[in-house]
């Protein structure tokens, strides 16, 4: 198939050379995307000669509304591509994972593939080790991708690409829409993409967390009530365990003098049950305790995120991107 590349990416400095050396090294066309960064990055990209679109800040900035963009840019400049890659800029792409992609998604009724995408340093920081285990998915057909993801022209024309309003968990609304047009999405064991988290604090980790409990509740909102229950599980989950059983909690501890606060105890024993559920077996034990424990600790940022988005909502606004990490 014909493919061409989107990168997109703000202040990625060194990152964004990479990701773009990656796509040309591929012979594919590239169109980067640049949302207002401040750094190099658009200098970067020109300078390897890359087709450049610069972002106004006429509108909220979001990874949804550049991908659009480039993916408009991409279609003018070359109106014979069959499918787009798009990758963050922060990605690097692995050596033959375009054609071994493009012959995947040249099957009847496939919309998008995407492969695994591994952490580059998870050595670094429990962090980016994290991050590296979440992204260890099962293969075979699935119900949404991620930012890096090669999908068919024609499946995202008739979808109406991404929707430039969300902050993120844009590509998993996508794949719903996609889904629904009759299109599958695969997930197939190769290596796709290198990508630099660059997360060394708690509090980068912390906000991750929060943009993810915004776009879980956001993403239920639109669709939790069809037939695939998009998101709805795990919003009531944020709600359960990151709101209602600390307050309960909080509240029991205070009118009984003490004992309320053995409700707490429930926490531990759902890292328990999630260890031992066999969560990302491919890991060590001591790091399958460490995703464990994210998972049940990340659902009190999550709460925040989910009542940012509700506040937002009930007062007639749209929630600000919400960043975690730096400049290159």
């Amino acid at each position: 198939m014909r493919v061409g590349v989107v990168a997109i990416g703000r202040n990625e400095g060194e990152r964004l050379a990479r990701c773009l050396r990656s796509a040309s090294r591929a012979g594919a066309p590239v169109v980067y995307v640049d949302s207002q960064s401040t750094d190099s990055s658009v200098a970067i990209a020109r300078t390897l000669g890359v087709s450049v679109v610069e972002i106004d800040a006429s509108e909220p900035l979001t990874a949804a509304r550049s991908r659009n963009a480039g993916f408009r840019r991409l279609i003018a400049e070359h109106p014979d591509l069959e499918a787009v890659q798009f990758v963050d800029g922060d990605c690097e792409l692995v050596e033959g994972w375009l054609e071994r992609a493009s012959a995947e998604l040249a099957q009847p009724g496939v919309g998008v593939v995407c492969g695994r995408r591994r952490e580059r340093h998870p050595e670094q920081s429990i962090y980016n080790l994290l991050c590296d285990m979440e992204w260890d998915t099962p293969v075979g057909e699935t119900t949404f991708c991620g930012g890096d993801a090669l999908m068919r022209s024609e499946a995202f024309q008739q979808a109406g690409g991404f929707d430039a309003r969300l902050i993120a968990g844009e590509e998993p609304e996508l794949c719903v829409r996609l889904r629904q047009h009759g299109w599958r999405i695969l997930r197939i064991d190769a290596e796709m993409t290198l990508h630099d988290a660059a997360i060394q604090h708690f509090s980068q980790w912390w906000r991750r967390n929060v943009r993810a409990g915004h776009a879980f509740t956001e993403g239920a909102h639109r669709h939790g009530g069809g037939p695939g229950r998009h998101w709805l599980w795990e919003c009531l989950s944020i709600a359960a365990w990151g709101l209602a059983l600390p307050c309960a909690a909080v509240l029991a501890g205070l009118a009984s003098g003490g004992p309320g606060w053995l409700l707490l105890g429930a926490y531990p024993l759902q890292v328990v049950r999630i260890y031992r559920s066999g969560a990302r077996p491919g890991f060590p034990r001591r790091a399958r305790w460490l995703y464990a424990g994210a998972c049940v600790l990340g659902k009190i940022p999550q709460a925040w995120g989910q009542i940012g988005y509700v506040t937002s909502r009930l007062r007639g606004r749209r929630t600000r991107l919400i960043e975690y990490k730096g400049a290159s």
